[in-house]
């Protein structure tokens, strides 16, 4: 696979590296699951083409993809007939897995991951090889393709609780990123995880619109449900198109640019290391540090500190105040708790500014926010079948206008 790195070369400098994109989300209120869901997704992500991009090869996109909740029944009758036994939901993760192809290399990861889940005690069930129709991609892709595979765990006896998982899901899948980027040096650059997760799964790559629902054929699949999807279409403006740097990622989907990011990253670092939580150890953490890759975009930057806060205790909607406040201060309509929520947080951590249209997501609950300078659009809409509708613009999803709410 060959791919541009974003190294500091000549006059380019990955610090200014941003994304301006198209994203969304469609749900049901009462968090109905259904593969109709994923349907109107990837329409609304299709129809979100014109905020993707692509090169000079016109079937090689930015980047694209979709975040659903763990198809629990779908992956019970596949992994069955690959003799993978699953148990119930919650009781088992799963990494959507970008391997090099290299046979050699890709052996050495998966001893890696092995080592891995022997280390922190996971048993390793299987890998899926998960089916693709590389015919839809172009050349550009294709060339960097990587081998897309789904590694599943067994939840560990002595964790009780599907947020502990999560937690020791965060800590298995860093253990075997950063074994694999010291062992080789060069040749598993783009060993990624999408998602390590008992509760979600990403399937995105260096794709147009079109071409997700083409390429990932388990999304046509009707046994494939969920209760939302979340999408995103990537224009990496100074940024070079990436299979790993597609969104959605594992918390986030997000268009625009944070331009605060040098001295939000500057801030992180000064005190990661003084970082303590009551749901890690002392050797979880060193496992953790340095949480942020700085090699990568400034939305991959953001969800990285999305993910160690939320970990560490925190709510999914916390954490997003937290990171991008609302323009509190001189605000006297502001409700007097949320303007000392957001004055005690400044304290904690200066402001991830944009402008930026933020879509979030746990597993559990789905959000969305503006940062304060509300220069990024996000359009959403209620219909009375309970479906909330959310996107960078109106109108992505053909409705009977009867039913909007």
């Amino acid at each position: 696979m060959k791919q541009l790195e974003t190294e500091q070369q000549g006059l380019y400098d990955p610090q200014f590296e941003h994304d301006a994109c198209g994203t969304g989300f469609i749900t049901h209120i009462n968090g109905h699951k259904s593969h109709q869901i994923i349907t109107d997704a990837l329409t609304m992500l299709e129809n979100m083409e014109h905020r993707g991009a692509c090169g000079c090869d016109p079937d090689s996109g930015d980047g694209a993809g979709l975040l659903i909740q763990i198809p629990h029944g779908f992956l019970l009758d596949e992994c069955t007939a690959d003799e993978i036994l699953l148990k119930e939901p919650g009781e088992y993760g799963i990494g959507m897995l970008f391997l090099p192809k290299d046979s050699g290399i890709k052996k050495a990861c998966r001893a890696i991951i092995q080592q891995a889940c022997d280390k922190l005690s996971f048993q390793l069930l299987g890998y899926r090889k998960v089916p693709v129709d590389s015919a839809v991609i172009g050349e550009t892709a294709r060339a960097a393709e990587p081998s897309v595979e789904q590694l599943f765990v067994a939840r560990p006896h002595h964790i009780h609780n599907a947020d502990d998982f999560e937690r020791k899901l965060y800590v298995l899948r860093r253990l075997i990123t950063k074994t694999v980027a010291e062992t080789f040096k060069t040749g598993a650059e783009h060993f990624y995880f999408t998602s390590f997760s008992c509760k979600v799964i990403v399937y995105k790559g260096q794709l147009t619109t079109y071409q997700v629902r083409q390429y990932y054929t388990d999304l046509r699949d009707e046994r494939v449900v969920s209760g939302f999807g979340m999408i995103h279409s990537r224009f990496s403006t100074n940024t070079f198109p990436s299979w790993k740097l597609a969104q959605p990622f594992r918390f986030l989907a997000h268009n625009g640019e944070i331009n605060t990011l040098t001295g939000n990253l500057n801030w992180f670092y000064s005190g990661i290391r003084s970082y303590v939580s009551p749901f890690f150890t002392k050797e979880e953490m060193e496992i953790l540090f340095p949480v942020v890759d700085n090699n990568q975009s400034d939305s991959a930057c953001l969800d990285n500190v999305i993910e160690i806060l939320y970990h560490s205790g925190r709510s999914l909607p916390h954490v997003m105040m937290m990171l991008v406040p609302e323009a509190w201060d001189g605000n006297e309509q502001m409700d007097p708790l949320k303007k000392a929520f957001y004055e005690y947080h400044a304290t904690l951590m200066e402001p991830w500014d944009g402008p930026a249209a933020l879509n979030f997501t746990d597993g559990k609950i789905i959000g969305a926010l503006l940062d304060r300078n509300g220069l990024r659009p996000l359009r959403y809409l209620v219909t009375n079948d309970g479906r909330v509708i959310v996107a960078s613009e109106a109108g992505v999803l053909p409705l009977d206008e009867t039913t909007i709410i």
